[in-house]
């Protein structure tokens, strides 16, 4: 099965834009009066007639709906410092979102490398994930902050904070002795040169729990991933 995504949906038709319309025309060589599956990003499976393509637009009968919730009753929120090279953060994105990464926050930080990051083009890349890895679930990519205003914001909330980090620290247990099942988590991955002490403190006192992710040094996008992957493996043990 192919997905199909579509943010317009007015009661029974759905409309394609037009990079999906040319994908559904020009690649997979549908036509009019074809049954297609498409997704909303928040859950629904809709199974469709085309009554309309052409290269600006696809236009479909809704013939069959189906909403799900989502299978799990905790999130994942990655907050990470944007590595220096561009395609590092995408290749992130793409894996985490195929593996089931909720939210995704950029962070600045004092040894941030990359001080600008192309939002829309991550956004079409986790949507392609989405479509790839048949999710009906479109993760929220948020608007980057600095590190302060995130770390601030996170108090008060149901999540488990954890912060990865590469200095000696007494009280760092591996995040998966950590982590609780069936948790709301959000974890914060360092840019290469690592969070600076200052930060490191600051993360401590606003709540989040310092973690190890074992005994090599990673990359950012590695140590994104790796926690990603732990957090699944627990809550589906």
């Amino acid at each position: 099965m192919y997905l199909f995504y579509t943010h317009d949906i007015r009661g029974q038709m759905a409309f394609l834009d037009e990079e999906e319309a040319r994908h559904c025309a020009q690649v997979l060589r549908h036509k009019v009066g074809d049954v297609v599956h498409c997704t909303d990003g928040q859950g629904a499976l809709l199974e469709g007639r085309i009554v309309e393509l052409n290269k600006k637009g696809c236009t479909l009968h809704i013939e069959k709906e189906k909403k799900t919730p989502l299978e799990r009753s905790w999130r994942l929120q990655l907050a990470m410092a944007p590595t220096k090279n561009a395609d590092r953060t995408e290749w992130l994105i793409e894996k985490a979102v195929e593996i089931g990464l909720d939210s995704f926050t950029p962070i600045w930080c004092e040894r941030s490398e990359r001080k600008n990051l192309r939002m829309d083009r991550l956004e079409k890349i986790a949507l392609s994930a989405m479509k790839q890895s048949l999710s009906l679930w479109l993760p929220r990519l948020e608007t980057p902050r600095s590190f302060t205003d995130f770390t601030g914001a996170q108090t008060g909330g149901r999540a488990q904070l954890f912060i990865a980090h590469c200095m000696e620290d007494a009280d760092k247990m591996l995040l998966q002795h950590k982590c609780a099942r069936q948790r709301d988590v959000c974890i914060l991955i360092g840019p290469e040169g690592d969070f600076s002490p200052a930060e490191v403190q600051a993360a401590l006192q606003a709540g989040f729990e310092p973690v190890s992710l074992g005994t090599q040094r990673l990359r950012t996008e590695t140590a994104a991933l790796s926690s990603c992957l732990t957090i699944h493996f627990i809550n589906n043990q």
